[in-house]
């Protein structure tokens, strides 16, 4: 079993989360089971596949939960935009979560590639 806790994508992810769920607290109570849900439900995604991909055996197995992180974090992206343009959130907002979430999304990828590459995971 792999330690996620070590790992920076997984820090990352939880850290966001956290700021996602602080953020939706005052998004409007008509968005509770739309966008707040579903910004909450993406977020949240990223660092439990990160979590149980760690689990898995396999690298095919691992690569595939880490997959559905890295797809979760673009999903969390376009849901900020439409929250940006909803105005739920501030330009500020927007811009701080934005570059989290890309700067993650990137991190993600290239640490997909990495144990695809590699030969320590089986």
């Amino acid at each position: 079993m792999r330690n996620f806790y070590n790992l920076e994508i997984w820090n990352i992810s939880y850290a966001l989360v956290l700021k996602i769920y602080k953020i939706t607290e005052k998004f409007p109570k008509e968005e509770t089971n739309n966008i707040t849900s579903q910004i909450k439900r993406a977020a949240i995604s990223i660092p439990l596949n990160i979590a149980e991909g760690s689990t898995r055996f396999t690298k095919r197995a691992y690569l595939q939960f880490l997959n559905y992180s890295y797809g979760s974090s673009r999903e969390v992206e376009v849901l900020l935009l439409l929250c940006r343009d909803l105005n739920y959130i501030t330009q500020e907002e927007f811009k701080l979560l934005f570059e989290e979430i890309d700067k993650l999304s990137k991190k993600l990828y290239k640490f997909i590639n990495v144990v695809d590459k590699s030969t320590f995971y089986k």
